[in-house]
């Protein structure tokens, strides 16, 4: 089949690629220049199957009011009045239950798990850099509350397969020896040992040239306005260059998604929430991360990549809007730097700010619409890098109507519907 996906981000990256390696004629379209431009470019750049959690769990209104008085606080909400923001944060919060929790984390860490089996398989099976690291990732607790909080999280984690340590703080700095100026600081982790790190935006370039090569054909500096559907199916794709036409569509535009599909009757809820980050030049190895530690208190992850660190966190709801804010910048550095104070010089980091697409139970949506030649791969939140293999192929699999090698139940839009 000739397929158009729409999007060069990570996601839609690995759709075509895997599309590709299915034997599918595949076209990408994407707005940039270039690949991995927008959400993928300066990500986290933690691929973490064991932090795989919908934000939406119990307590959550509760810390979040607590949040929002905070000075550095991990939540921030400018409310756009918009009704799409309404609309999903109601959602959001229905979705705050153990029930809820519990069948919307099982479901990302079906996906984050076989994306880590897929990654494993890319690696092995072609030269692809992008300044990986399989260290694992170390989730640090300040108060012993935190600790005592993720003892369900870790029962869901041995349901899943995945593998887990509670560590103590001795343990915390043997995994992560740059912790041992601020050990104080800490009370205990949550070791991930399978969770890896790697600059997604250096991936999103290689697999790129890698598709390339096995025929995908990029189109850039393409803007899409609109689907045009006949006889109940996608027939082109309205461009700044006109119609594009193929057998089957691919959305893939993270953000972007709702929008493009919203006039065809099909209404994901999927809002951007922002989310900033820092690259700072690495001046000291030894007081710098090994791998990735996230600071459960502040929702901050701070990875290792050859020679610079990446600071990433906050989840701001306003919008569309792509303006950097100082008050964000402060948070992120006050972590780096009560983390890792000798790690690096901030004064020199460089700050970035993404969309990430958010539902509002977590879990992406992956697979049919209503529209039998019309697919999605979206809504991944900030897990986009985590879970970027095994959407692409489970999408490929769907689209092609192979053997699905995972239970796709409650992972496309017709969960919405219910």
């Amino acid at each position: 089949m000739k397929i158009i996906v729409m999007g060069a981000g990570v996601v839609g990256l690995t759709s075509a690629w895997y599309l590709a390696q299915k034997g599918h004629q595949v076209t990408v379209i994407d707005r940039q220049a270039k690949s991995g431009e927008e959400t993928s470019f300066a990500n986290a750049g933690q691929i973490s199957y064991g932090y795989s959690s919908p934000w939406a769990a119990p307590g959550i209104p509760f810390k979040a009011i607590k949040w929002l008085a905070q000075k550095h606080s991990p939540l921030v909400i400018k409310p756009d009045m918009s009704p799409e923001l309404y609309l999903w944060t109601m959602q959001m919060l229905k979705n705050c239950t153990e029930k809820s929790y519990r069948i919307n984390k099982s479901r990302m860490l079906r996906v984050a798990n076989y994306s880590r089996q897929c990654l494993l398989d890319l690696r092995d099976e072609h030269q692809i850099s992008y300044e990986g690291r399989q260290q694992g990732t170390l989730q640090v607790f300040r108060n012993q509350s935190q600790v005592d909080s993720v003892e369900k999280d870790m029962k869901l984690l041995a349901d899943s397969g995945t593998r887990f340590k509670l560590l103590n703080v001795d343990e915390c700095v043997t995994k992560e020896p740059g912790l041992a100026l601020v050990k104080n600081k800490i009370v205990a982790g949550l070791y991930l040992p399978d969770d890896e790190t790697g600059d997604c935006h250096q991936f999103c370039q290689q697999l790129t040239e890698m598709a390339k090569t096995a025929g995908v054909k990029f189109k850039f500096n393409l803007q899409v306005s609109s689907l045009l559907i006949e006889n109940e199916k996608i027939a082109a794709v309205n461009t700044s260059i006109g119609t594009l036409n193929a057998d089957a569509y691919v959305v893939a535009l993270g953000c972007y998604s709702a929008q493009l599909l919203k006039p065809l009757g099909i209404n994901l809820p999927v809002y951007p929430v922002k989310g900033y980050s820092l690259t700072i030049p690495m001046e000291n190895a030894e007081f710098s991360p090994i791998s990735t530690v996230m600071d459960e208190s502040y929702k901050v992850a701070l990875t290792r990549f050859d020679d610079r660190i990446r600071v990433a966190g906050t989840a701001e709801l306003s919008g569309f809007n792509l303006g950097l804010s100082s008050k964000r910048k402060a948070t992120i550095a006050m972590v780096a730097e009560d983390l890792f104070p000798q790690a690096g010089d901030i004064t020199k980091a460089e700050f970035w700010t993404g969309l990430r697409p958010m539902t509002p139970d977590g879990t992406p949506i992956i697979g049919k619409t209503k529209i039998s030649n019309l697919y999605t791969n979206t809504g991944h939140g900030t897990l986009g890098w985590t879970m970027a293999c095994g959407s692409g192929k489970l999408l490929a699999d769907i689209v092609s109507d192979s053997q699905v090698e995972i239970d796709t139940c409650g992972l496309s839009s017709f969960r919405y519907l219910l």
